[in-house]
């Protein structure tokens, strides 16, 4: 196997590491999910169906390779199923994204060591194989760039599905907008945008306003607006960035004659605790979302109206 890390053939590590991945099962299991069955199917399907796969050699992981693979899909939002060591994904041309996390699998097998061999010809037994592990990281492709066109990293979107002038503003704003997964965020430690394809949701309008929504958060990157976007889940730093970055979906849905959704009620309750602690608070989200729109929309060279889109896509 390529990019193998050996480990100690000692009992204690080979059980640190059996340990390690029956861990990985339970906390699947206690999450509600049957890590043997694959949750996808659903309208909000990221990976195609399938078992994943060394996208160098297009062999399919076997055992409980599988699994693991399979979960790191699912809680990581990644949209495709094919797989690449670091080296492989040299090897083709391309590179692993800088800080991407790999997925740690395991190869088993069983050797037979020189001073087993010779005792077995000495003494006319059979020799004794001794079963060991290694452990190899290995990134999905969609952690990976510039590989060869045809190393799928996701499904073709079906035409139509993204509005013109959306798709436009997007490409003009120069975020790294990632379409795949089950997850909709924007990671400002390393700057991108991930969003479901639009095939994902019940109503492909929807797509436009989270998709705009996120790329709101990505103004406040540092190269950007420099907003504090340190805030944790469920502070107030938080929910008020939330409230920007949902104003300047809907000042960009306006623009681009996209009609607006609102969101679940747990963010509307958390707006309202904001609101109801600094009545200064809607007028700063307000003149932070405006920029954050204008920002955006001073990417594209020309703003087209409702009309624009319509004649657009028919």
């Amino acid at each position: 196997m390529p990019d193998t890390v050996p480990i100690a053939r000692s009992g204690t590590d080979r059980t640190s590491l059996y340990a390690e991945i029956t861990a990985r099962i339970i906390a699947e299991l206690e999450a509600g999910r049957l890590p043997w069955v694959q949750p996808w199917g659903t309208p909000a399907a990221a990976a195609p169906l399938g078992l994943p796969r060394n996208a160098a050699t297009g062999r399919a992981y076997t055992g409980v390779n599988v699994l693991i693979l399979w979960g790191a899909v699912v809680a990581r939002s990644f949209s495709g199923q094919s797989w690449l060591t670091f080296r492989q994904a040299l090897a083709l041309g391309g590179h692993v994204r800088k800080g991407e996390r790999g997925t740690t699998v395991v190869y088993a097998d069983r050797f037979i060591p020189d001073d087993e061999r010779r005792r077995a010809r000495d003494t006319g037994e059979e020799p004794h194989a001794i079963p060991f592990l290694k452990r190899f990281t290995v990134f999905n492709c969609a952690q990976c760039e510039d590989l060869p066109d045809d190393i799928a990293v996701a499904p073709p979107i079906p035409e139509g599905l993204i509005l013109p002038r959306a798709e436009a503003l997007i490409q003009a704003s120069g975020v790294d907008v990632r379409i795949g997964g089950t997850g909709a965020f924007y990671s400002p430690q390393h700057d991108y945008v991930q969003v479901p394809p639009p095939q994902a949701f019940f109503e492909p309008v929807n797509w436009h306003r989270t998709a705009l929504h996120e790329l709101g958060h990505s103004t406040g990157h540092a190269s950007r607006l420099n907003r504090d976007l340190s805030g944790s889940f469920g502070s107030r730093r938080y929910a008020f960035e939330e409230l920007i970055a949902e104003i300047s979906a809907a000042y960009l849905c306006a623009s681009l004659g996209i009609v607006p959704t609102v969101r679940h009620a747990d963010y509307v309750g958390a707006w309202l605790e904001v609101l109801r602690g600094d009545d200064h608070a809607i007028v700063r989200a307000a003149s932070q979302a405006s920029k954050a729109a204008d920002y955006l929309l001073g990417c594209l060279p020309e703003v087209a109206g409702p009309a624009d889109d319509e004649r657009e896509t028919g």
